[in-house]
């Protein structure tokens, strides 16, 4: 046993020997950052495969002597990563709300950091409280490959890409519709109905960004987006046949999926948030061009 699982123990034991005037639960929300590159995504498996899920809840369960359920406000894939992704787990006042990002961080791997936490009201639920989730794709456009970014973004060297066209394609998609044609296999939603709520598209020297934002989002939809929107930056489509096939619902003709470490959840909003801004927002930093 090392010197932290020894310290863990004894911090268990301590909690299971409170008295029940002190043993009172309290919700505890989180503010995460994780590189998804070595982790089979999100959401806890079956296979004991390595998820973010997993290990926080791993981290908690050695700290309460007892398992507490994390609930995030959604699941990235495998590879995805997150700026500003949230939940929530319950565990005892004793021990104050903001110390868990000290105590989880301090027992974390280097692929996960608890950025904040903080006690929310008892009814406030990392995902059904939530109003949107905002997605950020990067797109890296130069001829030559560049290690320092690449675990970060979709080398695209074929083409330059074309961000005004892409923008223009993808700007129809703002509003509720039915997006079937972005809607991957294996998904437990019944509908493919989304309210997408804002698309934004960049680009900064060879770097290509787009952000989408909805309430929610389908299974495996934004990076089939990404992998079908640059044909129209590249000019093998039309910005008219770009949205003959998500209007049309043709999923037969979304044949590609763009690699998932371009991707990152980049921040959740809610209507009552107890984090100060510069905790989730805009913590991803973009990568600029420089001469």
């Amino acid at each position: 046993m090392g010197a932290s699982d020894s310290r863990d123990s004894k911090v268990a034991q301590q909690l299971q020997n409170l008295p029940a005037d002190k043993r009172a639960i309290q919700r505890v929300a989180l503010v995460i950052q994780y590189r998804g590159t070595h982790f089979h995504g999100w959401q806890r498996q079956a296979n004991a495969k390595r998820t973010i899920q997993a290990e926080i809840e791993r981290v908690i369960a050695s700290v309460l002597g007892k398992k507490s359920a994390l609930v995030g406000a959604g699941r990235t894939d495998a590879g995805v990563h997150a700026a500003a992704q949230v939940a929530h787990f319950a565990a005892p006042v004793v021990i104050p709300a903001e110390r868990w990002s000290i105590i989880l961080n301090d027992r974390l791997g280097d692929d996960i950091v608890i950025r904040a936490s903080a006690k929310v009201a008892n009814d406030w639920h990392a995902q059904f409280s939530a109003s949107w989730r905002r997605y950020r794709y990067t797109f890296y456009t130069s001829r030559y490959p560049n290690l320092f970014v690449q675990p970060y973004v979709w080398h695209y060297y074929r083409q330059p890409l074309n961000q005004s066209l892409m923008l223009a394609a993808l700007q129809p998609m703002v509003g509720y519709h039915n997006l079937a044609a972005f809607h991957r296999t294996g998904s437990n939603r019944t509908h493919s109905w989304v309210e997408l709520q804002d698309v934004q598209c960049s680009r900064s020297g060879d770097f290509v960004q787009i952000e989408l934002q909805a309430k929610g989002f389908l299974y495996g939809m934004v990076r089939l987006i990404m992998g079908l929107i640059t044909q129209v930056g590249e000019q093998r489509l039309s910005t008219k046949e770009f949205a003959a096939i998500w209007q049309k619902r043709r999923r037969d003709l979304v044949k590609y999926s763009a690699p998932p470490q371009g991707l990152c959840l980049l921040r959740v909003g809610y209507p009552t948030f107890p984090f100060e801004p510069k905790v989730w927002v805009d913590t991803q930093p973009q990568f600029q061009f420089l001469l």
